[in-house]
């Protein structure tokens, strides 16, 4: 199409726009801007101005691979048929390099004549004699071919290095496993699980009434070392009951002359507040031990057993006695609000080993001396033993002869009504208060009131402690299994040897080792000798 729009006559436009015999519209080629020109002077521009004419002439072409990171090796050498022409003269024009391996482009098939030029083609200049091949550079390695590598194998033991059929194979050495510790002994295991499964119930007026579960303590003083445990038995731990012992530890007085009590209190099973009864007469008995902690401290270093078993006596019975006043003022009789007391008197003195018991109830006063346990309980007389004929020089007459004559004068002495007994005076139409009725008084109805329980006897012993000893002082609930069941006094004679005592940790361990069918509280003392 013209530039007027007009369409040529024939349709053979196409053809002559992109026939590939016409000859190319651009600027010719410049006279000495050829491909081989360029390389020319760029091998020029890199040969060295002193080296000698008659050198390699492929020296320059060295360079050039060098300048491009390339080696001389990694070049592909020219094919023998195709030559680069000689260059002419500057002002001669470059003869077109001719590759010998050409390849026709593509859409010309292999038998078509190659495509004329208009314009005549110069003579092909003489071709230039290849140059000689240059000796290698020394500066370079010359590059060691690779050995093939070979396809690997498993290796393959030494016939003399295999191990024979018949030896076992190698085991380290196990380590010996300790013994599990022991937790209970007897015959099976206890009914109740070893941890607490309930608390007791707290009253939110009386919330320092709340007894805690386990109670440990210890000291050192002179020559010997204190353990002290006090736990919740297991039956009362899953029913959730607080806890009837009481411990209390204390120092009075300073140096030498400092006593040392502990007391060990139970209150009655299966009573209400017997807890409360407990923390008591142990708060009570420490508060006259500490008055009378002086004189007591200076009988004790002396030796003076009959001293101290009457002045301890005296301090016991007033202690009980307001523990009975208390029962009173609650409305209860005094075996329902009363206590089993265990107490230890030691002194601060390095140079006395006189160890003091005193109490009254059940429990135990035991002492382990080489290897073996004494039961050192004070033995009780029996009141059947007491009872007879009359012994010359000792004791009273009978009351009467076998005649049945009175040898005594009966004077007829109104005596004061007793508060065991019915009141002969009819009831009051007025309740009295609660803290004033005693709790032994008649009845409105007038029927009497049972007869109080008989008072418990005073335990008293004072024992000179060797080197090595160890007393331990404990209430029932320890006491009993300990007298029942000898695999549980074989186990704490062999943990309580002559290795010294134990640690805090480790003793509240030991004494808590369960035996089957006991299952209270626990509350135990160890003064172990130097």
């Amino acid at each position: 199409m013209s530039q007027q729009g007009e369409r040529p006559a024939d349709g053979d436009w196409w053809n002559r726009l992109y026939d590939a015999s016409a000859p190319d519209t651009g600027p010719g080629p410049a006279a000495g801007d050829t491909l081989d020109d360029r390389f020319d002077s760029a091998a020029d521009a890199l040969s060295d101005p002193d080296a000698d004419p008659g050198a390699d002439p492929g020296a320059g072409a060295d360079r050039v691979s060098d300048a491009a990171g390339t080696r001389p090796e990694d070049v592909t050498p020219e094919r023998s048929g195709a030559q680069r022409p000689a260059a002419g003269a500057p002002w001669e024009p470059a003869a077109p390099y001719a590759p010998g391996d050409a390849r026709p482009l593509p859409g010309a098939t292999a038998g078509s004549p190659p495509p004329t030029s208009p314009h005549p083609t110069p003579p092909a200049p003489s071709p230039r004699p290849p140059d000689p091949p240059r000796p290698p550079d020394p500066r370079r390695s010359t590059p060691v071919p690779l050995a093939p590598r070979e396809p690997a194998t498993p290796a393959t033991p030494p016939a003399s290095a295999a191990r024979p059929a018949h030896t076992a194979p190698y085991a380290p050495p196990v380590p010996p496993v300790p013994p599990a510790p022991v937790t209970h002994v007897g015959d099976g295991l206890p009914t109740y699980d070893p941890e607490p499964t309930a608390l007791p119930a707290a009253h939110a007026d009386r919330l320092d009434e709340i007894v805690a579960d386990t109670v440990l303590d210890g000291a050192r003083y002179g020559a010997y070392t204190l353990r002290a445990m006090s736990v919740r038995g297991d039956s009362a731990r899953y029913r959730g009951d607080p806890r009837r012992d009481a411990l209390l530890t204390a120092r009075f007085g300073e140096g030498a002359d400092a006593l040392v009590l502990v007391a060990v209190a139970s209150g009655a099973r299966a009573t209400e507040g017997a807890h409360r009864a407990a923390a008591d007469v142990a708060r009570w008995i420490g508060g006259a031990v500490g008055h009378s902690h002086g004189s007591l401290s200076a009988d004790i270093r002396a030796g003076r057993r009959g001293d101290l078993k009457s002045g301890l006596h005296r301090l016991t019975d007033r202690g009980f006695g307001k523990l009975r006043a208390r029962a009173a003022e609650q409305g209860l009789p005094p075996g329902q609000y009363t206590a089993d007391l265990r107490c230890l008197l030691l002194s601060a003195d390095p140079g006395c080993r006189t160890r003091v018991f005193f109490g009254v109830g059940d429990g135990g006063l035991f002492r382990l001396r080489d290897g073996a346990w004494q039961d050192l309980e004070p033995p009780l007389a029996d009141p059947a033993a007491s009872t007879g004929a009359p012994v010359v020089g000792f004791g009273s007459p009978p009351p009467e002869t076998p005649e049945g004559d009175r040898l005594t004068l009966d004077l007829a002495i109104t005596k004061p009504p007793s508060p065991y007994t019915s009141s002969p005076y009819p009831p009051s139409p007025y309740p009295s208060p609660p803290h004033t009725t005693s709790p032994h008084a008649a009845s409105p109805h007038g029927e009497a009131a049972p007869p109080p329980p008989p008072p418990e006897p005073f335990r008293f012993r004072a024992s000179v402690a060797r080197p090595g000893d160890t007393l331990l002082l404990c209430s029932a609930g320890l006491a009993e299994p300990l007298r029942g069941e000898p695999a549980l006094a074989r186990e704490l004679a062999g943990r309580w040897g002559p290795g010294g005592p134990p640690d805090m940790a480790e003793f509240l361990a030991d004494t808590r080792l369960r035996v089957k069918g006991y299952a209270d509280d626990r509350t135990a003392v160890g003064v172990w000798e130097a």
